[in-house]
């Protein structure tokens, strides 16, 4: 085995466990766009609003559907290579069995919020096509923002179920 001198730059070898299958270059990718795009809707709202004295105040409508979308994705990417937000102090000076096992209950947990996210999206987005409804800002069709809470919040759970299928593989880290 090699010292983690051995690597380029003193950084350990990647842990399989943290390594899917399916790159993350997908949501990566999303995530610099929807951020490249908020920078230039804001950044073009401010010299508007300097130079006219009036804002594009329907692009806010937009703004916060990509900052939405950027969340979500994040947090896919997050769960994927396992740096997710959670408090583990009390969890890392356990037993290596133990640490497995929370990690699956913690995962598992995620997964059951997220697919309520994706149900409860999926019945916000069935009411917006029924009833038609439409954004405040530029007056389209809302459905078209809220699928996507839907189909970003399956792809946290489908996230979500390779990390665990790789942590049952791997077995107890030592």
């Amino acid at each position: 085995m090699s010292s983690p001198t051995d690597e380029p730059h003193g950084e350990l070898p990647p842990d399989p466990r943290n390594t899917p299958r399916v790159t993350i270059r997908i949501e990566e990718a999303i995530a610099a766009a929807a951020m490249a795009a908020i920078c230039v809707i804001t950044f073009a709202n401010v010299v508007v609003r300097y130079l006219t004295n009036a804002s594009f105040a329907f692009t806010e409508e937009i703004s916060v559907f990509l900052l939405v979308v950027l969340t979500l994705v994040g947090a896919a990417a997050a769960f994927a290579r396992d740096r997710n937000i959670r408090v583990d102090f009390f969890v890392l000076r356990m037993p290596a069995a133990l640490r497995l096992a929370l990690e699956l209950a913690g995962m598992a947990l995620s997964a059951t919020l997220f697919t309520m996210v994706a149900w409860f999206g999926w019945r916000f987005f069935l009411d917006d096509w029924q009833y038609g409804t439409t954004s405040p800002g530029l007056g389209i069709e809302q459905w078209i923002y809220s699928v996507w809470l839907t189909v970003l919040a399956a792809l946290i759970v489908a996230r979500i179920a390779g990390r665990i299928v790789r942590l049952v593989r791997a077995g107890p880290a030592r």
